[in-house]
């Protein structure tokens, strides 16, 4: 079966990464810091099923180096699109654009893609501003609960990282089913 879903971007703080386990440096770089429950599992797992994976992150390029080493994820990833690199932050939609470039995904396919992040106002946002299909993942009580408008609304929520799989599954066959109604 061909994958429907082309690629599958994460957030890294609160997505993959338990922000208040990070023990960080005086650049603000993160030392180490510990995976939330299910995200190293998930993440091996949608690579196993033949995923292509990319991080699309704020913050200081060697704090995803260090924790995803740390837990033997970072050669999982296909691609990285740090803000520190780019100039800017989420939700400015050059950031979701260059991963998706990165993979080779074309514009008019952004809608096969997929963004999961713990912040309305930055990863869905954003996400949901060029195409992609927003996965909000409620864990975390530290960001705000409740979108600000119609740009911040998810189109999905998840609570642990492992129901992504489940919503793929979902997604996969949904997708399936419009192309076979549409004779694609």
């Amino acid at each position: 079966m061909s994958r429907r879903i082309l690629a599958i971007c994460f957030d890294f703080g609160d997505t993959l990464a338990d922000e208040a386990t990070e023990v960080k440096d005086e650049t603000l770089t993160t030392l180490r810091a510990e995976l939330i429950p299910g995200a190293g599992e998930t993440v091996r797992e949608l690579k196993q099923r033949g995923y292509r994976l990319a991080l699309v992150a704020d913050g200081r390029p060697g704090t995803y180096l260090n924790v995803l080493s740390q837990h033997g994820l970072y050669d999982l990833f296909d691609a990285y699109t740090i803000s520190e690199h780019l100039g800017v932050e989420k939700p400015d939609q050059r950031m979701f654009v260059h991963a998706l470039e990165q993979l080779g995904i074309d514009r008019a396919a952004y809608g096969r893609t997929l963004m999961i992040g713990n912040n309305l106002a930055r990863d869905v946002k954003g996400a949901n501003q060029v195409g992609m299909i927003s996965v909000w993942l409620d864990w975390a009580p530290r960001r705000p609960k409740v979108p600000a408008d119609d740009s911040e609304i998810p189109h999905f929520t998840i609570r642990q990282p492992a129901e992504l799989l489940a919503l793929l599954e979902q997604l996969e066959q949904e997708i399936g089913d419009r192309r076979l109604e549409i004779g694609d």
